[in-house]
């Protein structure tokens, strides 16, 4: 199966979105790491963002298929490094658009219907584990 432009285009400058991610200075920008669910690697993926009052809603651009999405869901969780901190979160469930919209304010409310992004991750934040416990199992 032949890649779309945009998959090749996310694929090539992953790296570079990787180093911007991390230093949080474009705030809609996370990493979130995880492990593989095969092969226990550890991996760092750039993504979109946005806090909720418990959590995280990470959009799905390409769907719940993305290896990130099911290496997250399969380990019941993992962590976002966002604004300077590893976030551990779990509880990771597929919600649709109108579930994820209230999350975004009434600027980024029409971006999101324009995009046409129909599923999104929720994720919680774990307030009494150590950072490490969900990167460090295998699923």
């Amino acid at each position: 199966m032949k890649k779309s432009l945009i998959m090749r285009l996310a694929h090539a400058s992953g790296p570079i979105a990787l180093r911007v991610a991390e230093t949080g200075v474009i705030p809609i920008w996370t990493v979130v790491r995880h492990r593989g669910r095969k092969s226990g690697k550890l991996y760092s993926t750039p993504l979109a963002i946005r806090p909720t009052a418990d959590g995280f809603v990470l959009p799905l651009p390409w769907g719940e298929g993305t290896d990130w999405c099911r290496n997250v869901r399969a380990a019941g969780g993992g962590i976002v490094h966002w604004g300077g901190a590893d976030i551990e979160v779990d509880s990771p469930e597929i919600i649709d658009t109108a579930d994820a919209l209230p999350n975004f304010d009434a600027y980024m409310r029409p971006m999101v219907k324009l995009v046409g992004i129909k599923k999104f991750l929720r994720v919680r934040r774990v307030v009494s584990r150590n950072a490490e416990s969900f990167i460090g199992r295998t699923a």
